[in-house]
């Protein structure tokens, strides 16, 4: 029964977020679902059918993907009647979806092991050589600069302008993407983030070496 689940989920998933240009396509939202599942594994805690169900459905009601926030909520609420899940779990799957994102670095509480865990898989894909590509792919479809030096780096920033404020990709790096190995929750994944942070930073070396040598 499980399966069957799993197995409707992701195609669900696939057809909504197949296309994707953000970076946030069905492949990203598989990468999460398997590092959450070896997370898990490593760990040895939490449930793994509700860190996979929350892994598969993670963006589906994202603000950034889709009209409104409660255009999304909407849209994963219309899911969740398609498939036959006990209150106890929906309600769960829900929670961690609602709590996980970074939303401009504010810390939201995570209630249960499985939350954590969910958290941390998004987050490993938005560093390293994966999250360089989606920080840019993201940053394209925004209209946003690859980078611009005389815009300031913002420390604190709201919800609001974190997701609307004038920015680079660049940027996006020291606002958020640096920032993730040290909000990891599990050892695991702290493990997993070291060779993606050190490849974020050589990357960030060559990029502004080669930057100022066009200035040159």
């Amino acid at each position: 029964m499980k399966n069957q689940i799993i197995e409707q989920t992701k195609v669900y998933v696939r057809n909504e977020l197949g296309e994707d240009a953000t970076g946030h396509d069905w492949f990203h939202v598989d990468r999460v679902r398997r590092n959450a599942l070896h997370i898990c594994q490593e760990e040895k805690i939490g449930e793994p059918f509700i860190i996979e169900m929350a892994a598969l459905l993670h963006d589906i009601p994202d603000e950034k993907l889709n009209e409104s926030a409660e255009k999304g909520k909407e849209k994963l609420a219309s899911f969740f009647q398609r498939i036959t899940l006990p209150d106890e779990a929906k309600n769960h799957i829900i929670q961690i979806i609602e709590s996980i994102s970074y939303k401009g670095g504010r810390k939201t509480e995570l209630k249960t092991v499985e939350a954590k865990i969910v958290q941390d898989a998004d987050r490993l894909d938005a560093i390293g050589a994966i999250g360089i590509a989606r920080a840019f792919a993201y940053g394209g479809k925004k209209g946003q600069l690859i980078y611009d030096p005389n815009i300031a780096i913002r420390a604190e920033m709201s919800l609001d302008e974190y997701r609307k404020g004038k920015s680079t990709s660049i940027h996006h790096f020291y606002e958020k993407l640096l920032k993730l190995k040290d909000l990891m929750n599990t050892e695991a994944a702290r493990k997993m983030a070291e060779s993606r942070q050190q490849m974020m930073v050589v990357f960030l070396e060559q990029f502004y070496q080669e930057w100022d040598e066009q200035e040159l």
